[in-house]
């Protein structure tokens, strides 16, 4: 046997089979090329039962937490993107254990990555022709399957696994309440931003915690909804633990949450996803206010640096309708943020958040407002309990699991209502959930394929010098580029208040690698473009739109005719309706040699590996902001690129569908794009000394976009 680099016993996560009902336990060896799995500890030349071949076209998937036999499992899924039908899924009973194993097939698929395309010169694309079939150049990626592969395991549930649903987005006159966000905050950590100290005021000190009110103004709110509050409050517990608690809905929640009655699970989405429903304990005059209950949707998440986020969102749900005796209350936004903090003593401390903005509905609760202020402490007093909870509890030790809840099909809310819920659970899926899950799987995914990079400060004058003497380095001489020769069916507007258009980004709200990056780790503002963005179109068709840089008359052809070079990024969002946003970055000559050229004449491997999206929200809510965050993301690792070779261009048409776990990839800021302001940057990632600094390709801003202003292309080649 080869080298191993990680071995130990998993669960087999495949298909049910009929008349077993107990746990496939499966011993696991990573080779430096080679997964496999055996019915035993392997002894020398012992045949395995399954394996896969690792290289760099291979993707692991966090499938998140999911029921296997009765446990909650944490599932991953190994595959090749060329041949998606032959994967391996595998299954832990705690999150570290999955988390090794993941973090060590990637190890071993970056190194196959850096091995075979060191420098992206190795050029295997093959030039567009005319009169193709499909309209496609046909680039090595292209050959890959539209569709993802079908699952191994058996999934009730599968129809939910791909979201192809586009809602229209939470409503503006209530989610504005977070309309502006500092520049200097736009490119921070997604936490930094919903949870900047300057956007809250210290309201008052109790039980050992600091509540914060929300400070940004809102063009409505109604009276019976509160502004968002958060508490905050240390824990002496390990935020596995600590989100082992925030996850249960069973007894034990008695013990820390005053604010809980009674949960159930109403629908398990995904392993990220579920609709709960939740009765609230609240003890103010029950004699004359009735209690209020709640359905909504919970997405949760681990990052990079071991915090967890755990967000919460109203929905309606078919199989969750009114209960009677309660009143049905909303929740705009809430959740925890569960992030380690070093030990002291020797027991290991976590910062818990708690954000929650409720209308608690019911006439006459607007005008009372210490109901109000009541509920709401006594929700966010759950951090206090968890504090107490730890402080004395011994069980420690034990590998955290989620359990399982009962669902609320079989639970005895009412026994017409239960009969009814039971007859009709099997059969129905609420399609209302398709907004929030892909804000689940988007959020994931931009942890999962993030930069990873340690980001350090540097004083201001290094910064602008080293931008200033770079930029003025790669000054090209000339005349700019005539905006005027190009069109797009996007409307450009500068105006800030402007809505359903688009704007060039400043490209100094994003930091990138330094030239110093790798050897201390600092990143600056990226200053100038490479390229100069002169169109953007905004398409919808009944099918996915691919290469659109063959319509004629479009900005990638025009720019051809000028002899000018263009990078075209096609952003597909799957739904019944098909939609593409299309942005059209032109330059006259590529730079030979550079970093820009090498991704374009490089072969799809390395562009995969250094495909780069930095993403923003400027404006919009916090549950968005902390769903979309503005990580760095290498696109080409989370879902399929593919790759069109022109004369005069290169287009990447960006299949947001094609990953089961990233099919959320911007298909939130699609889905309540009419609510947001988002900016995004692309830039080909940089990580040789020679490379650096990082420059963008180029940035872009849109602004409150319509999805009833998208047309139909003409893409016939004729």
């Amino acid at each position: 046997m080869s080298k191993v680099i990680y071995e130990g016993w998993m669960v087999r996560y495949g298909r049910r089979k009929i008349g077993r009902s107990f746990i496939h336990m499966r011993y696991f060896v990573l080779e430096p090329r080679v997964l496999a799995y055996y019915k035993k500890k392997p002894q020398d030349n012992q045949v395995p039962i399954k394996t896969l071949l690792i290289d760099g076209n291979c993707r692991v998937e966090d499938r998140g937490l999911k029921t296997h036999h009765g446990l909650m499992v944490y599932v991953l899924s190994v595959y090749n993107k060329k041949e998606k039908y032959h994967r391996i899924t595998m299954a832990a009973f705690n999150i570290q254990e999955a988390l090794i194993w993941k973090e060590k097939i990637q190890f071993v698929i970056d190194q196959h990555q850096e091995s075979q395309v060191p420098n992206g010169n190795k050029y295997v694309s093959f030039e567009c022709k005319s009169g193709m079939d499909n309209g496609r150049a046909a680039s090595s990626s292209d050959q890959e399957s539209q569709f993802s592969a079908q699952e191994d395991e058996d999934d009730s549930n599968s129809n939910l696994l791909r979201r192809t649903t586009i809602g229209n987005g939470p409503p503006d006159s209530v989610f504005d309440w977070t309309r502006e966000i500092d520049l200097e905050l736009t490119n921070q950590n997604a936490n930094d931003q919903a949870f900047s100290r300057k956007h809250w005021r210290l309201l008052q000190c109790q039980n050992g915690l600091r509540i914060f009110e929300e400070l940004l103004e809102v063009e409505y709110l109604p009276r019976s909804c509160s502004r968002a509050m958060k508490a905050v409050g240390v824990v002496e517990a390990t935020c596995e633990e600590i989100f082992e608690q925030v996850m249960s809905m069973d007894g034990t929640r008695f013990e820390w949450d005053c604010s809980f009655q009674y949960g159930s699970l109403v629908e398990e989405v995904d392993g990220h996803t579920a609709v709960l429903y939740h009765r609230l304990q609240l003890d103010w005059f029950s004699t004359v206010v009735w209690p209020r209950d709640l359905c909504y949707v919970r997405y949760w998440r681990r990052n990079d640096d071991g915090s967890y986020v755990v967000l919460f969102r109203s929905r309606e749900h078919e199989n969750c309708g009114p209960q009677p005796g309660y009143v049905r209350a909303h929740i705009e936004s809430g959740g925890f943020n569960i992030s380690p903090l070093k030990p002291r003593n020797g027991r290991p401390r976590s910062q818990v958040q708690h954000l929650i903005q409720i209308d608690l509905k019911g006439w006459g609760v607007g005008y009372i407002s210490s109901f109000q202020q009541h509920c709401l402490l006594q929700m966010l007093n759950s951090v206090a309990g968890l504090r107490e909870w730890f402080a004395q509890s011994d069980e420690r030790g034990a590998p955290p699991r989620i359990p399982v809840m009962v669902n609320m099909a079989s639970a005895s809310i009412s026994s017409k209502k239960s009969l009814k819920l039971q007859e009709s659970s099997v059969h129905h899926r609420s399609a209302s959930l398709d907004q929030i899950n892909t804000a689940g799987r988007n959020s994931a995914m931009m942890d999962e394929y993030s930069d990873e990079d340690e980001e350090f400060q540097i004083a201001e004058e290094e910064q602008e010098s080293e931008n200033s003497q770079y930029e003025a380095s790669e000054e090209e001489p000339g005349d700019k580029i005539d905006l005027s020769w190009f069109v797009g069916n996007l409307r450009y507007d500068e105006r800030e208040n402007a809505r359903d258009c688009w704007k060039v980004s400043d490209g100094n709200n994003f930091r990138v690698r330094s030239k110093n990056f790798c050897f201390d780790k600092t990143k600056i503002p990226a200053g100038k473009h490479l390229m100069d963005l002169v169109a953007v179109d905004w398409f919808k068709d009944t099918k996915r739109m691919d290469h659109v840089a063959r319509r004629q008359g479009c900005a990638a052809q025009v720019a051809s005719e000028k002899g000018l070079f263009t990078v075209v990024f096609n952003l597909q969002v799957p739904a019944s309706t098909h939609y593409s946003m299309v942005f059209y970055f032109v330059t006259k000559a590529l730079v030979p040699g550079s970093l820009l050229q090498r991704f374009v004449d490089g072969d799809d491997e390395f562009r995969n590996s250094r495909f780069k999206l930095i993403p923003s929200v400027p404006k919009g809510s916090w549950i968005v902001r902390q769903s979309v965050g503005s990580t760095p993301c290498l696109l080409g690792k989370a879902v399929d690129c593919n790759y069109i070779r022109g004369p005069d261009y290169l287009e990447v048409d960006v299949d947001i569908g094609s990953s089961t776990v990233a099919n959320g990839v911007l298909g939130l800021v699609i889905g309540v794009i009419t609510t947001l302001v988002v900016d995004m940057a692309f830039l080909v990632q940089a990580n040789a000394t020679d490379e650096l600094p990082e420059r963008l390709i180029g940035a872009v801003r849109v602004s409150h976009i319509e999805l009833s202003s998208a047309i139909v292309p003409n893409l016939d080649p004729s």
